[in-house]
């Protein structure tokens, strides 16, 4: 599931890992029978890697924590969200290619 740089964010640590960080948090709101979640994956992965100590990179498992799906809305998956200073700065619907995420990440960093 999740690369070495990535973290999994439940409704429990969301607070700790998202709304606290000093960095911006990249989200992946996921569920493990979609097909087009499971395809951004690596791309997922590719990204905590290229960007690591900018950005954190975390999954939030949908059927898992539903609150948070809930709070933040997300109606369709995969969803991926922006966080900084603990606010939604900006998002992706649906799988997009991997320059579509870096682009989102870099319009935030630096």
């Amino acid at each position: 599931m999740a690369g070495g740089n990535v973290l999994e964010i439940t409704d429990a640590n969301f607070d700790t890992v998202v709304a606290k960080s000093d960095v911006p948090v990249l989200v992946d709101f996921w569920a493990p029978w979609c097909g087009p979640c499971r395809a951004i994956g690596p791309t997922i992965a590719q990204l905590a890697d290229q960007f690591a100590g900018k950005i954190k990179v975390g999954k939030v498992n949908v059927d898992e924590n539903q609150d948070l799906a809930l709070k933040y809305g997300i109606s369709s998956i995969p969803a991926v969200l922006l966080f900084k200073g603990g606010e939604r700065v900006d998002e992706l619907i649906g799988a997009g290619p991997k320059s579509s995420y870096e682009a989102m990440i870099n319009r935030h960093i630096g």
